[in-house]
């Protein structure tokens, strides 16, 4: 990326979800990009608020969050789901997302959580791949087979020990998603914690997203969770439709 712009983003993109600041130096070994580029653009990039000052170090800016409220289809999304989405955390008492297809991943749009230690392995704009997490494996199930060949060819990588990997299994899981819809994952990205999800449709058979329930598995009700969580993403796709 040799132009402004993209050496702008790899700066940027230097950020990860562990990093609060970073420093001149971790800057340009992260990103790649000379010494005297970074330091230039990240006083422009401080001037637009996109970096802040930490002491001599940078962190990402409120300008990032600020524009990102205005992505149209996150806030339409967002806006839909949050009211099932509250309902389904009273009702369980245990995490709850609701995740887009975003490349290879699944983005969480939002998270709702209750003040029990739950995990955080998700979060709000976080990323997880599709093939070992519940809404990526519903998100999967319903997309056209070459995004499925597309994940198997990147590589499906371990998360812990109880991760699929082996793309026969994944194909056999996706065909009982489809049927059920409906999808369990089970210590596949964190052991000791699992999830289900069920698909969002903006339309009669266009996929939004998924909308899942992440518990421990000693605190996991199958049974009684799945339904309070179908009667949640039937609300949220109505919603969805109706503003079609």
């Amino acid at each position: 990326m040799n132009s402004v712009l993209g050496k702008a983003r790899l700066i940027i993109e230097s950020f990860t979800a562990e990093d609060d600041v970073l420093s001149l130096a971790e800057l340009v070994r992260r990103s790649g990009v000379a010494k005297a580029s970074v330091h230039r653009l990240a006083q422009e990039l401080l001037d637009w608020g996109v970096l802040e000052r930490a002491g001599n170090r940078y962190r990402l800016g409120l300008r990032l969050f600020e524009i990102g409220q205005r992505v149209p289809r996150q806030r339409t999304l967002r806006e839909a789901a949050l009211p099932y989405m509250e309902d389904l955390l009273i009702a369980t008492q245990e995490a709850v997302h609701f995740a887009i297809h975003d490349g290879l991943d699944v983005l969480y749009v939002e998270k709702l959580i209750v003040h029990r230690g739950i995990n955080k392995q998700s979060r709000v704009a976080g990323r997880l791949p599709l093939y070992c997490t519940a809404t990526g494996k519903m998100i999967l199930a319903f997309s056209p087979p070459s995004l499925f060949r597309e994940v198997v060819d990147n590589g499906l990588r371990p998360l812990t020990r109880k991760t699929v990997v082996q793309p026969g299994l994944l194909r056999a899981q996706l065909a009982k998603v489809r049927h059920d819809r409906l999808a369990v994952e089970v210590e596949e990205t964190r052991l000791g914690y699992m999830s289900v999800a069920v698909p969002v449709f903006s339309g009669p058979t266009t996929l939004a997203g998924a909308l899942s329930i992440t518990a421990p598995t000693c605190r996991m009700h199958i049974v009684r969770f799945t339904a309070a969580l179908r009667t949640a993403g039937l609300g949220i796709s109505r919603t969805l439709q109706a503003q079609a």
